[in-house]
């Protein structure tokens, strides 16, 4: 059996809250699970004491059985201290997308334009001095 320690999400619409859990892969998000680990509150700010609640020894030891965490629970971990922080690489995070891109090209051409016609008469003068 494939275990998680994932976010299962409660709370109303708008209003998320979520519980930390040890679940089956195979179950659904908010469905069946094994234990609860923890809560999760994104609405209390950052530095918030009951922003991450979660049982520190439980979690070590779903980890020393084995369960994969997922990204954002690894992120909770790694802030708390119970894991070391792992490498991330996301090299297209910070590219623009296509129309940006587009955009940019075309600013480009616009000042190549502008600055071409400004070089040649300049250049046209120390040619005739």
């Amino acid at each position: 059996m494939a275990m998680k320690i994932r976010l299962a999400r409660g709370g109303s619409k708008k209003r998320p809250f979520y519980r930390i859990v040890a679940a089956d892969s195979r179950m659904p998000r908010d469905g069946r699970f094994i234990e609860k680990l923890g809560t999760y509150n994104p609405l209390l700010p950052k530095d918030s004491e009951d922003r991450v609640k979660m049982d520190v020894e439980r979690v070590q030891y779903w980890l020393g059985q084995g369960a994969q965490t997922t990204d954002r629970v690894a992120r909770m971990l790694e802030a708390a201290g119970v894991t070391e922080k792992k490498e991330r690489s996301n090299p297209k995070k910070g590219t623009p997308g296509k129309a940006a891109q587009e955009r940019a090209a075309a600013k480009a051409e616009k000042a190549a334009a502008a600055a071409a016609p400004a070089e040649a008469p300049a250049e046209e003068a120390a040619a005739e001095e």
